[in-house]
């Protein structure tokens, strides 16, 4: 009995300390260069719980991260980032590891939620930083978050989701590549301007901003106002990407379909280290085929369009920031914006308005995705006329295709 109890031990004592070693080729199928190309491989849910994982090239070791997406504490995913040639491909070597912690690398994204604290008297430093946050039907949540709704950044841009019936995507400008948002917390002071930080650089009002995803009711969009619940939460918090999550639970939205059941939407907005750009991933609780939705882009005043009648489209122009032209305090802030929308998603390019550049959009399964990008003409390293902006977002939409991951034990 004892005997049979050590052998018990020891191979629990394997099994602890098992690794699975797997090669991972990935492959760039387009003919331009590509700069921190996203990649994701699926954990296997059947096999042994990954705790941790070592991802290495030619011997290098380069930052990697696991995610766990449904929140059930086991990682789901396994993503890094890479540089690859026109066509090129590389392999990497993935170890997986079912014990230890998650290992620990020089973020370069950032993510957060701060409800206001009243006790704190310094601008810029709440620190009551939370994970997700719920509000009941009726709730006024505007103002509930420090900044008005979860923010994230790359070093590249920044962004923040109104926690409110319009879910607006404002934008963060930066002026040189860095991490920040934890510092200006969306509110940049002066004496941060003067050190080269960034500030909020559109004034959305009641307008898609950036690729809000909104109801239509066959003759224009509505917000997301008649919920059941809402919610934001972080899901992943980086080092190589960030993912923020909003949800509109038992949402009544517009439906030609006689007494149709709220139907609850799931918004994923996913951002990489090194890019500007990103990914919307939409998810129903059921097909939404009797439906159409509605997104776009602020009409910048004054903005010139772009559009390639595919499911691109963008804007290049300047405003204000604030309502009412406040001159004194605000100036006039110039940005080129851009949404790519899969084009079987496209119901409708509609002409532009004063308020947007819109689609009318539609999926028959219960998912929707698209990606949405945006520049500051304050930028010390990106683009700074329409024409350029231009040029970028048809570069851009060919990038938006994935990577080819193949893996082998």
């Amino acid at each position: 009995m004892k005997r049979t109890f050590l052998l018990m031990l020891a191979a629990c004592a394997l099994n602890a300390n098992a690794e699975q070693k797997l090669t991972v080729t990935v492959e760039n199928p387009l003919k331009i260069e590509r700069q921190d190309a996203p990649v994701v491989m699926k954990l296997n849910p059947t096999g042994e719980q990954v705790r941790s994982a070592l991802v290495t090239i030619d011997g290098k070791e380069i930052p990697c991260q696991l995610d766990d997406l449904n929140g059930d504490k086991i990682f789901d995913e396994l993503c890094f980032t890479t540089d690859l040639g026109k066509r090129e491909k590389k392999t990497f070597q993935v170890t997986l590891f079912n014990e230890g912690k998650p290992r620990s690398y020089e973020p370069r994204v950032y993510i957060e939620m701060v409800l206001p604290n009243s006790k704190v008297k310094q601008k810029n430093k709440h620190d009551m930083y939370i994970s997700e946050l719920t509000v009941d039907r009726g709730v006024s949540s505007y103002n509930l978050q420090h900044h008005h709704g979860i923010d994230f950044e790359s070093e590249l841009t920044g962004f923040r989701i109104y926690f409110d019936h319009r879910q607006s995507v404002d934008l963060y400008g930066k002026r040189k590549k860095q991490l920040e948002l934890r510092e200006t917390q969306f509110y940049t002071q002066p004496e941060q301007l003067e050190q080269g930080y960034g500030d909020d650089v559109l004034w959305c009002g009641q307008t898609f901003a950036l690729g809000a995803l909104r109801g239509w009711d066959g003759k224009q969009p509505t917000m997301l106002e008649d919920v059941e619940h809402r919610t934001q939460r972080i899901i992943a918090r980086g080092p190589v990407r960030v993912i923020a999550e909003v949800v509109c639970d038992e949402w009544n939205a517009p439906c030609p379909t006689p007494n149709a059941q709220p139907v609850t939407l799931r918004e994923r907005y996913i951002q990489w280290a090194g890019h500007r750009d990103v990914t919307v991933e939409a998810k129903f609780s059921r097909p939404v085929a009797d439906y159409e939705f509605s997104t776009g882009i602020i009409n910048v005043k004054g903005s010139e369009e772009f559009s390639d009648k595919k499911g691109l489209r963008g804007c290049w122009g300047s405003d204000y920031t604030v309502s009412g032209k406040d001159t004194l305090t605000h100036k006039k802030e110039t940005v080129g914006l851009g949404i790519c929308i899969p084009r079987q998603h496209v119901k409708q390019e509609l002409k532009a308005d004063n308020d947007n550049y819109a689609f009318v959009i539609a999926t028959p399964t219960d998912e929707l995705k698209y990606a949405i990008t945006f520049g500051s003409d304050n930028e010390t390293f990106g683009y700074h006329s329409a024409k350029d902006w231009f040029s970028y977002l048809a570069e851009w939409k060919k990038e938006l295709e994935p990577v080819t991951v193949n893996v082998k034990q």
